[in-house]
């Protein structure tokens, strides 16, 4: 979406507005298209390229409609795009013979599809984004729903004494990459959702991915009261009132906006339980239809497919029983009188003490014929922690599977391994990527091209880093403090750990601080550098994270550590996107098992980035004894301080002992050999098994198929 005083497109390029506002850009080709015509404003833009073109002179535009060499790459882009576009020899069509005119319907409370689109706070929202790209690339006939949070979630900043602030922007509609979507007779697409003892309108909006399409609900309309425009303002905003309406928006405002576009789901995938909703006005449509309350949720359950990431109980929303009923007041009447068995279907004690509440999570199982948690150990143990549900049965007969989740690959791979797959794998490695055997052809790949790759996206990664600290100091004026704590300091040839995620208590940011003077030698060895760099937000409400981030801000400025410590402030996807890709090694510190799956590590070994990390979600998997390393302490007890203590002995025995002599060892050519052997295993083990290609197969062969080609419902099974 341009404005109106952006720049006229030559006729010879009028399909870029359309290119750039397909998300499909973002991890194909097409982006050399817009690298191509400005680089210095595909820079400052973010790589935004509906910004870009907002922007650009005519003279740009006018010298590119006139370069055969960038008409031929802009060609060829389009030509691309409406292959994928009109192709029907998908994956998906060759494997299930389900209804053309269904969709599977996929619900999350946050989508990470690029940094021009900020509605994401993490994990979640990136699993979600990768998610549709690769339904996308398999022509899974996939409609993703969440919010259009117009002030997206904050911007973050660290002031002199490294305390985080958060920032909010309101998005500029004119230039994101999205559209007003449209129901089925071609008007702008409004739902009306009850929300207590009114009615809220909603408005929907919609993003291209190539083939999937993305809906964003959006009550900031002048229509609504003050109150509820801001009801989808923030991601994640406002206490427990605001998050009980903005799931009740979600789901029921979801499936309304589906209807009026005429979409016909024939699976509905419930992402995480904010999206929980869905099934009350699921059953709510089946009632009003003439069903009974059992049929009813016999056919919810038949086509509901519900994924839980939270391995803990107080991360689960469950909300007092009057407050349910407060805000759905206007849906009761609709119910026929089973509005005391849908409440039944929420209602769940987890243990902490307060009492039976409405659990969304406790009402999406009840609701839903196909299960699953994001890892095998996440499996354990959320049939351990949802027991209760079932009562009379053993753990392996309680129906919560586990599909491991994986990430998308083409767009986190860094172009230089890209290359190093094309040249030494196959021109059309993307379309291989899942198998295994594919892959053992990485051994092949010369050490020293390897070697240069890997140098080359280090450099990258610190040239960005420099940058960042200098935009600090044009645009905040930040002073000495942030500037040497953002990472000026760093040494581009020093053996480089990553750190990147949310800064909270289980995550163990601070572990590796455990023991400052050890750390201190350990970076400071004789010509063995080390250097650490962390990036994350704490919530606005953590006050406990935000201080283990301000004292890792406090130990980048300690003289001990020689400015080897830097914190890149105001994580998003492209800071994280380079931090997998140029750190040497990534480090994950969890208090296991309260991490559920993670997908920064699978990230970072495909870019060959070691991963070394405690046994937890997916690396309890991916292990192998020779594709990174397992933080293992010896505890002699379960006290929370006498675990991190062994961890954080095991943590620095591995350092000493096994990580730093590796990475220093060189050869004759100045090549790490045993590193490099370790790297290759690396991407060899974790690109296929590790893919959102092999999880979303997985959706599909174990809970889509059989819930749109009415097969018998089945549980996702290990």
């Amino acid at each position: 979406m341009t404005s109106p005083e952006s720049p006229a497109i030559p006729a010879r390029l009028s399909r870029l507005p359309e290119l750039a506002s397909d998300l499909w850009w973002t991890w194909n080709r097409a982006r050399e298209v817009f690298r191509r015509l400005d680089y210095p404003l595909w820079r400052q833009s973010n790589h935004n390229p509906v910004l870009m073109l907002d922007r650009l002179t005519p003279s740009v535009l006018e010298h590119a409609a006139a370069d055969p060499a960038f008409l031929a790459r802009y060609d060829e882009t389009i030509e691309a795009l409406d292959a994928m576009r009109a192709s029907t020899r998908t994956w998906w069509r060759e494997r299930v013979a389900a209804d053309p005119s269904e969709i599977v319907a996929y619900f999350c409370a946050e989508f990470a599809l690029h940094q021009s689109l900020p509605i994401y706070a993490g994990g979640l929202g990136v699993l979600a984004g990768d998610h549709c790209k690769e339904a996308s690339d398999l022509g899974v006939p996939l409609i993703g729903v969440g919010f259009m949070y117009p002030q997206g979630y904050f911007r973050q900043r660290l002031n002199a004494e490294g305390w985080q602030q958060e920032v909010y922007e309101q998005l500029d509609w004119r230039c994101a990459p999205i559209a007003k979507a449209r129901t089925v007779d071609n008007k702008p697409c409004v739902v009306l959702v009850p929300l207590g003892k009114r009615t809220v309108l909603v408005q929907v909006w919609e993003i291209r991915m190539g083939r999937v399409r993305l809906l964003l609900l959006d009550t900031d309309t002048e229509q609504n009261a003050p109150w509820d425009r801001e009801l989808s303002a923030r991601l994640y905003g406002g206490g427990q009132d605001t998050r009980l309406q903005q799931e009740i928006v979600l789901g029921l405002g979801g499936v309304l906006a589906l209807r009026a576009m005429g979409l016909k789901p024939g699976a509905w995938h419930l992402n995480e339980g904010h999206a929980a909703f869905v099934i009350l006005q699921r059953m709510r449509d089946l009632l009003a239809a003439g069903q009974r309350w059992d049929d009813a949720l016999a056919e919810v359950r038949r086509t509901t497919i519900f994924t839980t990431h939270t391995p803990v109980p107080a991360g689960h929303d469950a909300f007092p029983f009057h407050l349910v009923e407060e805000h759905l007041a206007n849906c009761w009447g609709s119910m026929n009188g089973y509005g005391e068995q849908f409440l039944a279907l929420g209602g769940y004690d987890n243990g902490q003490g307060q009492g039976p509440l409405f659990n969304m999570t406790a009402l999406a199982m009840r609701s839903a014929g196909a299960i699953n948690a994001v890892s095998q150990l996440h499996g354990h143990v959320t049939r351990q922690m949802f027991a209760p549900l079932w009562p009379d049965r053993a753990e392996d007969a309680r129906p919560v599977g586990a599909i491991t989740n994986g990430v998308h690959v083409p767009t986190w791979v860094a172009a230089e391994m890209a290359h190093l797959f094309e040249r030494h794998l196959s021109p059309a490695w993307r379309d291989q990527y899942e198998d295994p055997a594919f892959w053992e052809r990485i051994r092949e790949i010369p050490d020293e091209e390897l070697w240069h790759a890997r140098r080359a996206l280090r450099s990258y990664l610190f040239q960005f880093i420099r940058e960042r600290a200098r935009q600090r100091w044009v645009e905040d004026q930040a002073g000495a403090p942030r500037i040497v704590a953002g990472g000026v300091m760093l040494d581009p040839e020093a053996l480089t750990i990553g750190f990147a995620r949310r800064f909270t208590g289980y995550k163990r940011p601070d572990l590796v601080f455990r023991d400052v003077d050890r750390l201190a030698r350990i970076m400071g060895g004789a010509g063995r550098p080390v250097q650490l760099i962390f990036a994350g937000k704490a919530h606005p409400a953590d006050d406990a994270g935000k201080h283990r981030l301000q004292a890792i801000f406090r130990h980048a400025l300690d003289p001990k550590f020689g400015g080897r410590i830097a914190f890149v402030d105001d994580y998003d996807l492209s800071v994280a996107r380079r931090l997998v890709q140029g750190c040497d090694v990534w480090l994950n510190t969890p208090r296991k098992p309260l991490e559920a799956s993670g997908t920064s590590g699978m990230k970072a070994s495909m870019n060959g980035v070691l991963h070394l990390s405690v046994a937890d979600g997916w690396w309890a998997e991916g292990y192998d004894g020779g594709n990174g390393w397992q933080i293992i302490g010896q505890a002699a007890s379960s006290d929370p301080d006498a675990v991190d203590a062994a961890d954080a002995e095991a943590l620095y025995r591995l350092l000493e002992e096994d990580v730093v002599p590796t990475f220093y060892e060189r050869d004759a050519h100045g090549l790490p050999r045993r590193w490099l052997s370790m790297v290759k295993q690396a991407i060899v083990t974790i690109t296929p098994r590790f893919s959102a290609r092999r999880m979303v197969k997985e959706y599909v062969e174990r809970a889509y198929a059989p819930a749109m080609t009415k097969a018998d419902a089945k549980a996702v099974r290990r």
